[in-house]
């Protein structure tokens, strides 16, 4: 399993459009084998293009803070799992996911921003 997280400063990044880079973590048996950091630097806000990024890089799950419907739709066209609402350091948020360990509630940002979002 492959999963994708948008990576700020070893944190799940709140905001996923304005994401810089991605943390590609793969899990075997409940246990993180693998972690690469990819860049999205020209994909801000190109909700599209972010969800080809990741299905280029074989994702199963995104795990991500904040994420507008406009980003939302085009991962779950590709089969995505979307966890939304996540936050805190990417190795501890992937353990707590292999132990089924998150929070499964969804956050919707409405706007660009994600000033108004929604759970």
């Amino acid at each position: 399993m492959r999963i994708a997280l948008p990576h700020e400063y070893g944190y799940v990044n709140q905001h996923f459009g304005r994401s810089r880079e991605f943390a590609i973590v793969e899990l075997v048996d409940g246990k993180m084998v693998s972690k690469k950091i990819v860049s999205a630097e020209q994909l801000q806000h190109n909700h599209g293009g972010l969800a080809g990024l990741l299905k280029d890089e074989q994702v199963d799950t995104v795990i991500v803070g904040g994420i507008g419907a406009g980003a939302l739709q085009p991962l779950k066209e590709t089969g995505m799992q979307v966890i939304a609402g996540i936050n805190g350091k990417i190795e501890e948020v992937v353990m707590k996911y292999a132990q089924g360990q998150l929070p499964s509630g969804l956050v919707v940002c409405c706007n660009d921003h994600g000033d108004n979002c929604s759970h």
